[in-house]
Formats: C-alpha cells, structure tokens, sequence
C-alpha cells in the first residue's frame, strides 16, 4: 500500500505543480501588467516592480494552490479511471475509502503551505508593498520624470514636460508645466530654461526652483491672460506632512485577532478559511474525478469547476455577511465549509447507501461495500 500510496501522491503532485504554475503565470501576469502600467503612468517608478512582486508571491500562491490541487486530482485520477489503471488498483484491494484517506494524507502538506502564506508570508508581503507604494506616492512626479515625455502627476492635475534630465534628477534643462486650477476654471502654463529641486530642511516640503522663464495664466477661449516673465519662481510639489495608509491586506494576524471591529474579524476568518478549503476540495474533487470512458478526458472538468467557482463565491459572500454584521461571528464562515463537506461526503458515499437502501428493498442480502 505505500508503493500505492507514493504513486498516487506523485501523480496528484506532477498535476497540481503544471497547473499551479500555468496559473500564477496568468495571474502573475495580468498583475504585472497593471503595474506596468501604474509604471507608465508616473505613479510608481519601474525599478521597484519586480521588488512588488517578489512581495506579492504568497497572495497568489495562497489562492492558486488549492485551485491547483483541485484540479489536478481531476486530471491525475480522471486519466487514471479512463486508462483502466484505476481499476487495476480496486482489484488489488484499494476502495474508495482508502483512495480517499490516502489522497486527504497527500494533500496535508499543500494545507500546511496554505495556511503559512495566508496566516503570515502573505500579510507580510502585502506589508512591504503596501511601504513601497507608499514610498512611491510620497515621490513627487518630478522625481519620477522622464525626459522627452509629458506625464501627469498623480495628484493636482499638472502636466510636466522636460527635454533632459540630470542622472542623479536633481537638474532640468527645458521644462514645460501646465496645471489647471482646483475648480478647474483656469489654466496656468510655465516654461523655463533651468530648474533644480529644492528641499526645506525644517518641514521637509519640496520645491521646484525654475529659472529665467515665463508663467501664462487664463482660461481657455478668452484673451486676458496674465503673462509674468521671471528670473527665479518656486513651485511647491510636495508636502512635507505626507499622511501613512495601511491597506487591510497588510495588517498582520495578531493585529486581527486583537481587534475588535467587524472588518477586521471577517478578514482574519478569510485567512483561516483558506487552509480549510484545501481538505475540502480534495473530498470533492476524489468523487468528482470518476469518468466514464465514454464521456472524454475533460467532461467532467466543467461541473467540477462550477462547484469550485460557487463554493469561493459563497466564501466571499459569507466574508462581507461577516463585516456587515449580518453573521454572527460564531458561525463565521464555518456554514459555507460545512456545506460543501456535507457535498463532498454525499457524492462520496450517498450513491453507495442508496445502492444498499435500494437492494435492501428489494429483498438482497449482501451489499457490497
């Protein structure tokens, strides 16, 4: 039985590392891409973008990995059962409970992983991209020029141009600035030939010191523009008292526990809830990985997968029921685990004891196991 066991673990194993993968590249990349273009946009500086995520690896990890393990018992054992080899193995002695028992033992370690990303690598990692971001919004769109583009800052609505820019982006040679006003009613143009960056010691706010140029100010369609010719102007670009944001994400396990609001509570039951998943999808997927030949190699990916999509989708339905106070906490997000256990246990067992029921009826004697 053991030499039974490892083949089966293998082959469960090899199924779920190909998809796992497949999918943190999909998911990976469409991440990626959306900070590309955060990148693209002067919100956040490029260099920082593999250090995101590098950081964000264990959020996705966390979620693909039962996903993963789910639908790589569907192909391992929906192979298995149409290449007769299944068969083989219930003729040597191996039943459905056994085929069960060894596939939960198998899948321990993937739980394991799970609840150490969910429970403390991810709430970490989501901690130090939530600092880098930070960083990033506290740099000013002048740091984050490039020269030869206009590109907006991220805040204020103004447009900055400049044809060069020094290596170390204290110096600029060329720069064009436009900026409407808060109401945005009118609209201010500066032009100047030089400008440096200048920064208060006492309360650290930033300054633009632009030389020997000229500021254009009036609306759009009217001719009294104000049109002031200046030998130095200082233009502030950043202040000093810059406030601190703490994405929920990033909040540490012991932070929730501690915490009292209901926010916090139905985060912290999400990160539990994750491992939890991992046993029971392993219950659903060995019943729903039986495959008639006849049907095809993938007919039966397509209800499993639903069954998968409406168990997540009720978990993230039972986590907002949980921060609007609608679910007592005690329940949590037990009653969806519970649900889909007692889904798990119906289709592994229920065809079975109907079986047994229906001979029972009729008068048979022995019903097999």
């Amino acid at each position: 039985m053991t030499i039974i066991f490892r083949y089966l673990i293998r082959q469960v194993m090899v199924s779920m590392v190909a998809v796992s993968g497949i999918l943190l590249l999909v998911f990976m990349s469409g991440r990626f891409l959306k900070y590309l273009s955060n990148a693209a946009e002067g919100e956040i500086a490029a260099g920082v973008l593999a250090e995101i995520m590098a950081y964000r690896f264990p959020g996705f990890l966390e979620l693909i990995l039962p996903l993963g393990l789910f639908i790589g018992i569907l192909l391992a054992y929906g192979r298995m059962y149409l290449e007769s080899e299944m068969t083989v193995l219930f003729a040597c002695g191996l039943s459905e409970k056994s085929l069960l028992g060894k596939t939960l033992l198998g899948s321990l370690p993937v739980m394991l992983i799970v609840g150490a990303m969910s429970l403390y690598a991810s709430p970490w990692g989501m901690n130090k991209v939530e600092k880098i971001i930070y960083e990033q919004r506290k740099a000013t769109g002048f740091e984050m020029l490039a020269p030869g583009r206009f590109q907006s800052f991220s805040t204020g609505g103004r447009v900055t141009y400049t044809e060069s820019l020094s290596e170390d982006k204290l110096q600029l040679k060329g720069v064009f600035i436009a900026e409407y006003a808060p109401d945005g009613s009118g609209l201010t143009i500066i032009t100047s030939d030089a400008g440096a960056q200048l920064v208060d010691p006492e309360t650290g706010s930033r300054f633009l010191i632009l030389e020997e140029g000229s500021r254009y100010e009036g609306s759009a369609g009217e001719l009294d523009y104000k049109t002031i010719d200046f030998e130095a102007y200082g233009l502030k670009i950043e202040s000093g008292k810059a406030g601190t944001r703490e994405l929920e994400d990033g909040v540490s396990t012991r932070s929730l526990l501690e915490s009292d609001r209901p926010e916090d509570r139905a985060l912290l039951h999400w990160r539990i809830s994750l491992p939890l998943i991992v046993p029971v999808v392993t219950l659903l997927a060995v019943p729903l990985s039986r495959v008639n030949p006849r049907q095809g190699r993938f007919f039966h990916l397509l209800p499993a997968m639903l069954v998968y999509i409406t168990y997540l989708g009720l978990l993230i339905v039972a986590r907002d029921w949980l921060a609007e106070g609608k679910v007592p906490e005690w329940i949590g997000m037990l009653w969806v685990h519970a649900l889909f256990l007692g889904l798990g246990l119906w289709l592994q067992f229920g065809p079975a004891w109907l079986y047994r029921r229906r001979l029972k009826r009729e008068g048979g004697s022995h019903a097999p196991d």
